[in-house]
């Protein structure tokens, strides 16, 4: 939330824009000497007044370095003397002590302050990172793709535990003789380098070994959400321009709905948990083809991929709009994965735990990634499930657990257990654990660390909370921003556009300053690339020009973050979802964690609906209470106290039922179409009364506020 005092940053304190009120009233700028202590006021006279005066002045500044030359080599002499008579003992700390001195009075105290106290954390993530380019130039190098580096391991450790699912474990050398015998059916007939076959499976060890299998010919493989239906689904196929698709039997009724909407080009191949099994018409039954094709990798007439080809489609998550497909390479898939690894600290005798979706980068990539390309194990679940969190970890030897969005929230309200405690977890890593539970999850839990990272499947700018902060989700060096390439930038909240300045390039945050994250464009540097989305013109929509220099350019996130002064990052909102209300700027993200928090953890989203003559927008929260067992009285009690007048919400709907995406992100643009309209809201509704309540709002009430007569 705002702020209203404002304190001085460490860049205002180097720049000498320190402003002070001083007793009268009236505001005076004060500049801030390099060479001097003293601050002295810059005046608002006029050029003759200040002209008739230069003579003295001059005089006077003479006057003033004479005096500082003076004190200075008096200093020097005096640390000489100490030195040479009493020795180095003593003569050393007047030196450190002469140096303190000139750095509090030239203000550059601050800078080193910042700088010795992030320093452990900047080297250690400076030598992570260092750590990971070798290991990309290797495999640059090396010219290898993911097969090339999951077969080393299936060299090595053949008999290891790769996946785990459902109390059976699948060897590092099961995984590959499946894989080979995916690749084996899809050469035979006849799909080679470059064709794409979209991959429509739930979550399970073949999933993996699918498109793993597929990679090997050099294929192209769209991971698509198994949640989606009918327009949604079409979309996901045919957008990737798939040559075939891969169903699994549990969604052969969703494949069914859409069969004279696909292109008759598109072979459909049907995966079943048993062979000779009915399959839908025209499909090919996959599992029994694969019952007799050979575990030894195809290489006759086959065109290798290399590090730099492109492997899978993931799509975004689909929270406004269709999804978009977004392009990973090899090498990219291989820089996520092994940037979290090397970065978070994870170890190859680590056992992951992932109940998320591996149709997405997080489970998908960075998870069962850990089992590819570092040799650990990882178990994967087929549906998350919050009372079975730790209890899975516990009976599975977890070393590391994931989550991602509001999951933590979820585990967080179930009733406490014996497993709450009783599991070897030594650090869960994921994105959305908000700061407002983190400490409650974390103690409850006895979490050791929480490796919250930020990034987008699309994006080239992807960072990591290293040392703990709570709500961090990285970091960028105040020592030395450059070695990493994102900024922060100003930009309008409501519509994520750049404020450029008079030179129209873009400006950087000050510390504490909410802005968009941004990640510079290097594209012949595949960790700095942006690959973009199938959709060429949805790509160029999130490409900034024009930054810093004439012809640069960077990924536009979307996402508003905000730095603290030691280079901590901290989620603040999507551009769009912050919305002004009463003069000031609101965070959807940051309200939505207080209502959930007040309300028992309940699933919450909060958005900016329009009152008629009022300005801006006033905020409204949509809880899911089913039951209707949130306390109305309480909340409004509770929110009054954690969150300043304008950020309280106006309007609350108790829903029903809520729409989520698969990665556990709420839905909310139908809900803010409706706004608070009884008329075509079955949904429950109220408004925050004049007396500070919240009240049922009634037909009534809802045309009183659209004639004014009830203000808010």
């Amino acid at each position: 939330m705002n702020n209203n005092e404002t304190k001085p940053s460490i860049i205002d304190i180097e720049k000498g824009r320190v402003e002070n009120d001083p007793p009268s009233g009236k505001q005076q700028q004060y500049n801030i000497s390099s060479t001097s202590s003293s601050a002295v006021p810059a005046t608002d006279e006029s050029p003759n007044a200040s002209s008739s005066r230069s003579t003295s002045e001059r005089v006077g500044l003479v006057f003033l370095y004479a005096i500082q030359f003076v004190g200075f080599g008096a200093s020097i002499a005096g640390i000489v003397l100490v030195w040479y008579y009493m020795g180095w003992e003593f003569g050393l700390p007047a030196v450190l002590i002469a140096l303190l001195a000139v750095l509090i009075a030239s203000g550059k105290w601050r800078w080193f302050y910042i700088a010795a106290v992030t320093a452990p954390r900047d080297v250690k993530a400076l030598t992570r990172y260092i750590k990971l380019l070798i290991l990309v130039k290797k495999y640059n190098r090396q010219n290898a793709t993911i097969a090339d580096i999951f077969a080393e391991y299936v060299a090595k450790q053949p008999e290891k535990a790769c996946l785990v699912y459902e109390g059976r474990e699948w060897s590092f050398k099961e995984v590959n003789d499946y894989s080979n015998r995916v690749a084996n059916v899809f050469h035979t007939h006849g799909y080679k380098h470059g064709d794409v076959v979209g991959l429509l499976l739930e979550n399970r060890p073949e999933f993996v070994a699918t498109w793993l299998g597929l990679s090997k010919l050099g294929i192209i493989i769209p991971l698509i959400n198994h949640n989606l239906r009918k327009n949604a689904l079409v979309h996901s196929i045919t957008v990737a321009k798939c040559n075939a698709l891969i169903f699994g039997e549990s969604l052969r009724e969703a494949v069914s709905e859409i069969t004279e909407s696909l292109p008759s080009s598109l072979a459909l191949y049907q995966f079943n948990d048993t062979t000779q099994q009915s399959v839908l018409a025209n499909a090919k039954d996959l599992t029994t083809l694969m019952q007799d094709a050979s575990k030894e990798l195809p290489t006759v007439n086959v065109k290798k991929a290399d590090h730099h080809d492109q492997l899978l489609y993931i799509y975004t998550s689909g929270t406004t709009g269709l999804p978009k497909a977004a392009v990973i390479t090899h090498s990219r898939f291989f820089f996520i994965t092994a940037a979290i690894h090397l970065v978070a600290g994870f170890r190859h005798d680590d056992i992951f735990y992932t109940p998320l979706p591996l149709y997405h980068t997080a489970g998908g990539m960075m998870s069962i990634g850990q089992a590819l390309l570092f040799g650990a194990t990882v178990v994967i679940r087929k549906k998350f499930s919050a009372s079975q969190y730790f209890s899975d970890c516990q009976k599975y030897n977890c070393t590391v657990g994931q989550y991602i969005g509001e999951m933590c929230r979820y585990i967080l309200a179930t009733p406490s257990s014996a497993t709450d405690k009783a599991h070897k977890v030594r650090l869960i890593f994921g994105n959305g654990l908000r700061p407002q539970i983190w400490p409650q999850f974390v103690e409850r839990f006895t979490i050791p660390r929480v490796a919250e990272f930020y990034g987008a499947t699309e994006g080239n700018a992807n960072i990591v909370n290293l040392d703990n902060t709570v709500g961090a989700i990285g970091f960028v060096s105040r020592i030395i921003p450059s070695v990493y390439p994102i900024s922060i930038i100003r930009a309008d909240p409501a519509s994520g556009e750049p404020i450029r300045g008079k030179n129209g390039l873009c400006q950087l945050c000050e510390p504490n300053e909410p802005g968009v994250f941004i990640g510079k464009i290097l594209p012949n540097n595949p960790s700095r690339a942006f690959l973009g989305y199938v959709d060429k013109s949805a790509s160029e929509k999130k490409i900034v020009r024009d930054i810093f220099k004439k012809g640069d350019a960077a990924f536009l996130s979307g996402d508003l973050l905000v730095a603290d002064e030691r280079g901590n990052l901290f989620f603040k909102d999507r551009t769009g979802d912050t919305f002004r209300w009463k003069g000031e700027n609101v965070s959807t993200s940051e309200v939505e964690a207080e209502v959930s928090n007040a309300s028992g953890y309940r699933d919450t989203v909060v958005y900016g609906v329009e009152i008629p003559n009022m300005e801006g927008r006033a905020g409204m929260a949509a809880v899911l209470d089913p039951d209707r067992q949130v306390d109305l009285v309480k909340l409004a009690e509770t929110l009054k106290e954690t969150l300043p007048s304008y950020a309280r919400p106006m309007f609350v709907r108790l829903l029903t039922k809520v729409d989520m995406t698969g990665t556990f992100k709420l839905k909310k643009l139908d809900l803010q179409k409706e706004e608070f309209d009884p008329n075509i809201i079955d949904d429950a509704i109220f408004y925050l009364s004049p007396k500070g309540s919240y009240e049922s709002l009634t037909q009534e009430v809802f045309e009183q506020i659209k004639r004014g007569e009830i203000r808010f």
